[in-house]
């Protein structure tokens, strides 16, 4: 049995108002519901096909002083609920309710019926909210294009090989890369109509400890490094996002100057790329369009990055290298 769609996504955090104005203001979230319980509080935010859960409160505690504010919860949608839940049990998972199960680290997965959504996820007294005359911003985001979890060197092919027995996912690609005197290993797996994609890192142990290392060591041990929003047109929203206060990570200038001649052709002006600090990659079926925000979180345990597909399927080898070494600057400047 399968999942067939992304249902919604759960963040816990130390300050809900905060995490929600950022995501509403910054990334053009809108808030479609709240409700308060006397474990926690949770507001509903979404846009286009996203649905983000933002939670803080007593029951959130454990997880946040382990983990750090990130993604908690990711919901898939299932054309049958029981098979999904009884396929994850068996290879793995702990059963944690009726239609909840166990992922990698503090992860869990909520199985959702095909049937009866009623546009809030199930098991809360929601009370939505008027969308009222003010215009809504511009709908940059139409879906999460994947996940990126970070688990412990040895682990990966264990978490890879879960997800393909609990959930129906298929190996798509796996990318070795190293960079100095550091690397990581990834294995992509992805359901039969790519709307459910996975990217999961593990550092190499014969390496020195780098960027992947230091997430684990932050995050508590597994759990999702990034998420990423697909946009239609990543130049313009890294700008309006940029202006609305997204801290975005930077791509040296010297980047650019063989970009034309190592991608190809372009729609994309190379020197918008340069200006927003885009990078770039292509394979057999087209090209893509990447850039990662920094994290908005005091432990810097999640992120957020937008992409671009113009065609391509995958993640391009330079872009895979290069975001590391985006990444692996900024950590280093950091201290």
């Amino acid at each position: 049995m399968t999942v067939h769609e992304l249902a919604y996504v759960e963040l816990y955090v130390h300050d809900r108002p905060a995490a929600v104005e950022y995501l509403v203001s910054s990334f053009g979230f809108v808030e479609a519901g709240h409700c308060d319980g006397t474990d926690s509080g949770s507001t509903f935010l979404r846009q286009s096909q996203v649905g983000l859960v933002v939670t803080s409160g007593p029951a959130t505690e454990g997880f946040l002083a382990e983990h750090g504010d990130g993604i908690v919860d990711i919901a898939f949608v299932c054309a049958d609920v029981a098979a999904v839940r009884d396929a994850a049990v068996a290879a793995g998972s702990e059963l944690l309710g009726p239609a909840t199960v166990s992922g990698i680290g503090g992860l869990r997965h909520t199985l959702v019926p095909r049937t009866g959504d009623s546009g809030f996820p199930d098991g809360r007294a929601w009370i939505g909210v008027p969308s009222g005359g003010s215009p809504r911003p511009a709908q940059r985001i139409s879906e999460i294009d994947h996940f990126a979890v970070c688990v412990e060197a040895g682990a990966l092919d264990k978490a890879a090989d879960f997800y393909c027995e609990a959930f129906g996912l298929k190996r798509y690609h796996s990318e070795y890369v190293a960079v100095g005197e550091q690397a990581m290993d990834s294995v992509v797996v992805r359901d039969a109509s790519g709307t459910v994609t996975f990217t999961i890192l593990a550092p190499d142990a014969t390496k020195k400890p780098g960027q992947v290392d230091a997430f684990l060591e932050r995050n508590g041990g597994a759990g999702v490094q990034h998420v990423a929003f697909l946009v239609d047109d990543i130049v313009g929203s890294v700008r309006e996002f940029r202006s609305r206060g997204v801290a975005f990570l930077s791509t040296p200038d010297s980047y650019y100057d063989m970009l034309a001649a190592r991608v190809g052709e372009l729609s994309e002006a190379v020197a918008d790329l340069r200006d927003t600090h885009v990078l770039a990659d292509r394979d057999e079926w087209g090209y893509l369009l990447q850039l990662f925000s920094r994290s908005p979180y005091v432990r810097n345990t999640l992120f957020f990055e937008l992409i671009q597909r113009r065609g391509a399927q995958g993640f391009g080898t330079a872009n895979i290298r290069a975001l590391y070494e985006a990444v692996e600057r900024d950590r280093v400047a950091a201290g």
